[in-house]
């Protein structure tokens, strides 16, 4: 890695309009190497900082991976086992077809689920979802609204097909029920606590808290930057807790969990999460052909495959990356990334705050991969 080429890149991205951007790498539980730079208010008055928190959105899910694998370890779960033995509302689903609805030739698996090849789709307004919210407001718990996602047809038979979807709530779901505690109260005990990941937690439906950063959006073709609420859209009401898409966290708080994830599941304090043969199994693809189509023509994620709910890059050769095969991770809505490499125990996140950014999974992302990652 070349840090000066790498601070470069980094504030090249401050004149393109986004307003701040902040750069965490560790290699076996060193950090070698941080940069900062930016205003997280569009008046350009707040310099980014260490205490800068933003909404991590699907950054979240590799969170919910890391618990649902602790209670794999522990024989309380098993991906292999039908959804409907931990939510019984998962034994009535039905599947559309042109001919209307009919019964799944298979049930929907723990793995199905991960792998986001569940048949579910990432519609917030799904008639389930509406009802309980109307019924019960922002009471409406998470084990309720993932109840409620079954009241619509799957996509397609579970197991076919990728399409990216609230499957990762439906395992914070499971997880509350596995364990006994709400999900936040799991992540606490489980993640947060024994890593210090001490700014972190779930946000609510609109959030005004101290030290959040302001949230932008890219908007227009070309795309103008513009601030917008602070508003978590995934949080659906306000005891829900997303496992897909819900935390708050800062930039220090995730390289933790990615330096742990990156070391064999041990963090820098000499405490293990999960163990290293865990997270090779997080690492394994899971999508077949059909899926891996999916993923490259809706997501734009060629060369790569999706294990236990994060990409693994596959075929570096194909995109002309010169990152190492293996290397995994996933982002989230604002543009944030978190990415790992367990063979040089390098972990790599990235911070900023604008919706709908498309250069920052084009562009910026693989830019930052292939800086970091590059193989000597």
């Amino acid at each position: 890695m070349n840090a000066e080429k790498l601070t470069e890149y980094l504030d090249s991205l401050i004149p393109l309009g986004i307003p701040s951007v902040d750069c965490m790498v560790y290699k076996d539980h060193t950090c070698i190497y941080r940069h900062m730079t930016g205003h997280t208010d569009n008046n350009r008055t707040i310099p980014v900082s260490n205490d800068t928190q933003y909404l991590m959105f699907s950054m979240t899910k590799v969170q919910t991976m890391t618990a649902l694998m602790q209670l794999v370890e522990q024989g309380k779960i098993s991906l292999e086992n039908p959804v409907a033995n931990y939510l019984p509302a998962y034994k009535d689903l039905t599947v559309s077809n042109k001919e209307g609805e009919i019964t799944p030739a298979n049930p929907m698996l723990i793995k199905h689920l991960v792998s986001m090849q569940s048949g579910l789709d990432y519609n917030l307004e799904r008639p389930g979802i509406l009802r309980i919210l109307k019924r019960d407001g922002m009471n409406a718990t998470t084990r309720d609204l993932v109840d409620s996602f079954v009241e619509s047809p799957l996509s397609f038979q579970p197991g076919t097909h990728f399409c990216y979807s609230l499957s990762h709530d439906v395992i914070a779901a499971v997880i509350e029920v596995v364990s006994g505690m709400s999900y936040g109260e799991y992540l606490k005990k489980n993640i947060w606590e024994p890593l210090q990941m001490n700014r972190t937690h779930f946000a609510k439906p609109v959030n005004h808290e101290p030290g959040l950063s302001e949230q932008f959006i890219m908007e227009g073709i070309p795309g103008q930057i513009v601030p917008m609420a602070p508003t978590c859209n995934y949080q659906l009401s306000e005891c829900y807790e997303s496992g897909g898409a819900g935390l708050v966290s800062c930039t220090e708080d995730y390289a933790k969990l990615a330096d742990t994830l990156a070391c064999g599941g041990v963090s820098k304090d000499g405490v293990r999460i999960l163990q290293s043969k865990t997270i090779e199994t997080i690492k394994q693809n899971l999508l077949g052909p059909d899926s891996l189509k999916d993923i490259e023509t809706t997501m734009g994620r060629k060369g790569y495959g999706y294990g236990v709910g994060m990409q693994v890059l596959m075929d570096p050769q194909a995109i002309q990356s010169t990152a190492p095969a293996g290397v995994f991770g996933w982002d989230g809505a604002a543009g944030s990334c978190i990415t790992m490499d367990t063979n040089s125990k390098i972990s790599l996140v990235y911070t900023m705050h604008v919706r709908n950014c498309g250069m920052a999974y084009g562009i910026i992302h693989p830019t930052l991969r292939d800086m970091v990652f590059t193989q000597e």
